[in-house]
């Protein structure tokens, strides 16, 4: 019996399942799909935005280099200069409803404090490329994965589950569904999913155009509708506002996505040939909560929304690595009482903002008489320095804030990539996915308390190059800030601190 079994070998999937077995876990992966390669996981229909908050997540984890050299980015381009002290300006930016951000209208002094970091940047990726690092790191790591398998059965009962994929049956302590928008595991639990239906069908297509320069490079909006053109040959999307009266119905042939492609640009564009071609929606539904006893949900299979603004992965990368670290204490018995629920109280707030976000864009697209209204002054807003900051902030991943219990500064939130005078970074320090302590005290105020905790806590000491006026502070192994002491450290607390998060210390 392995203690934790994945349905779904996806981005996040398979970053899930390296997370359980950096802890130790037993992982087992179920994929419906044969092979992991695939024509619409490649460039361009694979294409994906990574956000900055991703970027810092792979980059806790060693993994980002390889995840950027997968996707063709130099990883020197997505981090601040090696020896810089204070964080950089935002560079990489974000859109709403296709209306681009301009960096310099971003007030970065009414971002929360920052360090210099090797990821401060997003980046495009593309599915075939992450997960082939992604399932690298995996199957180093111990994690089986079987595929064609696909989830037909889910039974449980207060000590295991069963699950029937392939013909086969699997039992496991826990199973956790990262299958996807049409979730199997989803509905044979019986979660509740709910939320809006959809007003469009969205095509992805990958096509050859006998008259490319009729429709200009970028988000373009029109009358009928919006269409991307990206630099990539042949790259073409579409919104079309038919009520999603389409998707799924009837097969992509070239006939229909060039009817729907004149009707939207009002030109007689001809499409040669469509090579592969892909329809979605922008139907915002999410389950009520991300756990039924046993099983659990991450990424789409808790949540779908449109693509737009490219915050699909991201919401699930940070699904992930909130749940990882969670499961895996709860697997190995020293989580605290209600750690695996935080699971639900955390994430699923950030998933119903990233759902409101997507329908907020979609109601500044949707074609008529008020639109171009409503365009031109979410537009001017954008361009005010508060208007700016605000989408970064919310497109950016890096600023997200868990409710912990405590308005103090940091608290909930992403912690900074904190230096020691000797060079070492927190980041690195949170490889192998413990908990860590900053002590910044000169006489190593909090060693002995954290001797207590010290198979699950990574205790680092020394003055660093900027703490923020910190004198110690507590990591989750998830890079978010669980407590902090200034200026001097507060043993008691620590230690209050360190069992709400990491369970009893040990003898």
């Amino acid at each position: 019996m392995h203690d934790v079994v994945i349905a779904g070998s996806g981005p996040v999937g398979l970053f899930l399942a390296g997370e359980l077995a950096l802890s130790g876990c037993s992982v087992l992966v179920l994929e419906r799909d044969p092979e992991l390669t695939s024509p619409m996981k490649a460039l361009p229909l694979g294409m994906r935005g990574l956000n900055a908050g991703s970027a810092e997540t792979f980059y806790r984890r060693g993994l980002l280099d390889a995840i950027a050299q997968a996707s063709g980015v130099n990883p020197r381009e997505v981090g601040a200069d090696p020896e810089a002290v204070v964080a950089p300006d935002p560079r990489g930016l974000s859109h709403f409803a296709g209306m681009m951000l301009a960096a310099a209208d971003i007030d970065t002094t009414a971002l929360p404090p920052r360090l210099a970091s090797p990821a401060m940047e997003g980046f495009i990726t593309n599915l075939e490329g992450a997960e082939s690092v992604l399932c690298e790191r995996a199957t180093a790591l111990g994690v089986e994965i079987i595929r064609d398998a696909l989830v037909t059965a889910v039974a449980q009962d207060t000590e295991s589950i069963l699950v029937t994929a392939g013909g086969q049956e699997y039992q496991g302590r826990w199973l956790v569904g990262c299958d996807g928008g049409r979730s199997a595991v989803r509905q044979l639990a019986g979660f509740e999913f709910v939320g809006t239906e959809p007003l469009f069908t969205g095509y992805l297509a990958k096509v050859t155009f006998a008259d490319p320069e009729q429709l200009p490079l970028g988000f373009n909006q029109t009358p009928n509708g919006m269409y991307l053109r990206t630099p990539l040959e042949g790259h073409l999307g579409m919104m079309d506002f038919d009520g999603a009266a389409f998707d799924r119905s009837q097969p992509l042939t070239r006939e229909h996505l060039q009817t729907v492609l004149r009707r939207i640009t009002g030109t007689d564009v001809t499409l040669n040939e469509v090579h592969l071609a892909s329809s979605f929606t922008d139907r915002a539904m999410q389950t009520t909560t991300y756990r039924e006893g046993r099983v659990l949900l991450a990424g789409d299979a808790a949540h779908i929304h449109s693509p737009l603004g490219g915050q699909g992965l991201n919401l699930g990368i940070g699904d992930a690595v909130n749940l990882g670290w969670k499961l895996a204490a709860t697997v190995r018995g020293w989580a605290p009482e209600g750690l695996l629920d935080t699971y639900t109280t955390e994430r699923h707030p950030v998933g119903a903002a990233v759902l409101d976000w997507s329908r907020a864009q979609v109601a500044t697209m949707k074609p008529g008489p008020n639109t171009p209204a409503l365009r031109q002054l979410v537009h001017d807003l954008m361009r005010t320095a508060d208007g700016s900051t605000h989408v970064y902030q919310k497109t950016s991943g890096l600023f997200n804030r868990y409710d912990l219990g405590s308005e103090k500064p940091f608290i909930g939130c992403s912690a900074p990539d904190f230096r020691f005078e000797d060079g070492t970074r927190l980041g690195e320090l949170l490889r192998h996915g413990r908990g860590v302590v900053l002590d910044f005290s000169t006489d190593r105020a909090l060693q002995v308390a954290a001797k207590g905790w010290e198979s699950r806590i990574h205790y680092a000491a020394g003055p660093a190059r900027n703490d923020l006026g910190l004198g110690a502070a507590l990591i989750r192994p998830d890079g978010v800030v669980a407590w902090t002491s200034e200026p001097a450290p507060d043993r008691d607390a620590f230690e209050q601190a360190a069992a709400q998060w990491f369970g009893a210390p040990q003898n």
